[in-house]
């Protein structure tokens, strides 16, 4: 498997997870705030849709200015920024449209890094308005999307055990002895 591959699948396994915790807490629940950790599935969905940008779109390719329009970013980035407080956010979007602009969002996000060649990932980051945190080059930029996306989907996966009902991973217990 090539380094651009290698990326790509980790991407869709990180997108599956998010995924799969968001679809497993009915819309309905997505603005309740979780007490002692303040935060709800909108906003985090919400903060996944600016950081998949940031982080694999912006850094590595540029602007993309009909998804900056489309997905209204620059609102999003208001709502659900890293200085925003996911309270704020309440009742301010349409549950049902954030999912399906985090759907929309990590498949351009896939299409740009499958678009990459390998030397691409080895050259430096775009230069943004605000620098990048962790990551000089594209690959590391995308490799900590990875990171950051699974980094949310622990986070979603206590507020779906504070909200609603701890996630089912699919762990089989072992069966008690006779």
């Amino acid at each position: 498997m090539t380094e651009i591959q290698i990326l790509a699948k980790q991407t869709e396994i990180a997108f599956e997870w998010t995924n799969k915790l968001t679809s497993s807490v009915s819309i309905e629940k997505w603005d309740r705030l979780a007490e002692g950790i303040e935060s709800n599935i909108s906003w985090q969905v919400g903060h996944q849709i600016i950081s998949i940008y940031y982080h694999t779109i912006m850094t590595t390719v540029g602007h993309i200015p009909e998804l900056i329009e489309k997905l209204d970013l620059r609102r999003y980035t208001e709502l659900c920024g890293y200085d925003t407080t996911p309270k704020d956010m309440v009742g301010k979007t349409n549950s049902k449209e954030l999912k399906e602009h985090l759907q929309l969002m990590q498949g351009k996000s896939l299409e740009v890094i499958k678009s990459l060649s390998e030397n691409d990932l080895w050259t430096p980051v775009k230069p943004t308005k605000v620098p990048h945190p962790v990551a000089k080059t594209k690959f590391e930029a995308i490799d900590w999307n990875i990171k950051h996306t699974m980094w949310h989907c622990g986070q979603m996966a206590s507020l779906k055990r504070m909200v609603d009902t701890p996630h089912d991973f699919g762990v089989k217990k072992p069966a008690e002895n006779n």
